[in-house]
């Protein structure tokens, strides 16, 4: 059964790929040395030869004037031939009828051409021949000389090229050798960072601890891949310190509302164990008491949620649209209404588009309405406006109370963090961080500042977009109020 053509190139290339990267190294070497030398070989070999027969054709071109101008001087027909030494230089003389004349005792040579008959006869003063139809090849050059022509030839020696081959292929194989320890030498000293980066990644997965910094050696793309490391575990480490601030000021947190919800539990259990409860705690105590459980109910859920938003690390998972903030607003003041009615809002707000997650920006305009609506007195609303401001869209939520202090102004935004002023009213201090944290995540800013009434000014800005279709402008007089 015949193996698909494709198969065999994909099982070397998934072969190639499981090998390690010293070994990659390491063949990539010895392969870049074999083909230099193999390369080197055959260009020395082609020189050699060329140099080789220059050598012999200059050699033969000697011999034959030397037997010419005897051959002139003595005719051709009496002239002495010089005998044979055994090997090496073969002669012949072409007499002008076109027999020839070779010493005692010499090999015989290949029949004469017909070009070099030519010469004899005049046609032409030299010619340079090879002739390899036999089993020893020979080179051959004929001269004119007289009424005919002198030849002197040479057996063609390869044996020079082929010691010249096999010294050079001893060489090519120690070079290969040498070419792979030499790479795997380099390859072990290049890697070493790369090990000592792996060993440090595995040291950090067994033990946890992200506080030693990998040590930046080597250079380029090596020292790159260590800095790059060195800021991940950098931004792992500040990841896990937010998240161990985050646990310790939501238990923090939950202490207090935690502990008087059970306290007032444990009383009712203890009263309502005895059989006292209606005599020890009259109605109006009761009611008061029931309150009290409803109210830090209330807080520790919403203290759930707010953590549940901060500890996400991201807005939301929802995907960003199109949508008109001016609906987000009015939503959210409808929503702080019906959760607490003793809030009253004016709304004041333009149509303007951004691009969004409607959820995340619903629940940062709630918690600025509900911080508002801590403050403002009760005869007094809690103002929202929502403008169109160059290319941002500007909300604007203030209230009528007391105004935040220039100290608190720096922290305002941060998690947890609750004024002085405000400890005894409820909240949980992450309201506002969730409104920057929003504004952050959708390319805009959160700022405070003082209110022409007095209270607190908080504003977003959002970039605006381009309304889908031509919105109708809603005036002051159409806002609708949440009361």
């Amino acid at each position: 059964m015949s193996r698909p053509a494709g198969r065999e190139p994909r099982r070397l290339t998934r072969w190639w790929r499981r090998r390690s990267l010293r070994t990659r190294l390491t063949v990539i070497a010895a392969t870049a040395i074999a083909v230099s030398v193999f390369v080197a070989f055959q260009v020395a070999s082609e020189l050699m030869d060329w140099e080789l027969q220059d050598t012999a054709e200059d050699q033969l071109r000697a011999d034959s004037r030397v037997l010419a101008t005897d051959a002139e001087h003595a005719g051709l027909a009496q002239v002495q031939l010089p005998p044979y030494p055994g090997s090496g230089r073969l002669v012949r003389v072409i007499l002008p009828d076109g027999s020839t004349r070779t010493p005692v005792g010499q090999p015989a040579l290949p029949p004469v051409s017909g070009r070099a008959g030519r010469v004899a006869q005049g046609a032409s003063t030299d010619l340079m021949e090879s002739n390899d139809s036999d089993e020893d090849g020979y080179r051959i050059y004929t001269l004119r000389a007289g009424d005919g022509a002198v030849q002197v030839a040479r057996v063609a020696d390869d044996s020079p090229i082929n010691r010249f081959g096999f010294g050079m292929l001893l060489i090519g194989l120690l070079c290969v050798v040498g070419g792979a320890l030499v790479g795997r030498t380099v390859a072990r000293a290049g890697l070493a960072p790369i090990d000592r980066l792996t060993a440090a990644a595995v040291r950090v997965a067994h033990t946890r601890v992200l506080d030693a910094d990998i040590p930046d050696e080597g250079g380029g793309e090596i020292r790159r891949l260590i800095q790059s490391i060195n800021e991940m575990l950098a931004a792992l480490r500040d990841s896990r310190q937010a998240q161990r601030l985050l646990a310790e000021d939501a238990a923090h947190e939950l202490k207090t509302p935690l502990t008087s919800l059970r306290l007032n539990v444990e009383l009712l259990i203890r009263l309502d164990r005895r059989g006292t409860l209606d005599s020890a705690l009259p109605a109006e105590s009761r009611t008061r008491l029931l309150n009290d459980l409803g109210a830090q109910v209330a807080e520790l859920s919403t203290l759930a949620a707010e953590l549940t938003e901060v500890a996400r690390g991201d807005v939301s998972d929802e995907s960003t649209e199109l949508l008109d903030l001016a609906d987000v607003v009015v939503a959210a003041a409808t929503r702080a209404r019906s959760r607490v009615p003793d809030i009253e809002v004016a709304l004041d707000v333009t149509s303007v588009w951004v691009s969004g997650r409607p959820a995340a920006l619903q629940r940062a305009v709630l918690n600025l309405i509900d911080n508002a609506g801590k403050w403002s007195p009760a005869d007094q609303p809690v103002q929202v406006r929502l403008r169109t401001e160059g290319a941002s869209a500007v909300l604007e939520v203030d209230d009528a109370g007391p105004g935040i202090d220039a100290v608190d102004v720096p922290r305002v935004f941060d998690r947890f963090y609750r004024a002085d002023s405000a400890r005894g009213l409820p909240g949980s201090g992450l309201g506002l961080s969730i409104v920057q944290r929003v504004a952050d995540a959708h390319g805009g800013r959160a700022a405070v500042a003082r209110s022409t009434r007095g209270g607190a000014l908080l504003r977003v800005d959002l970039p605006a977009t381009a309304p889908p279709a031509p919105i109708a402008h809603r005036t002051a007089g159409e806002d609708t109020a949440a009361r």
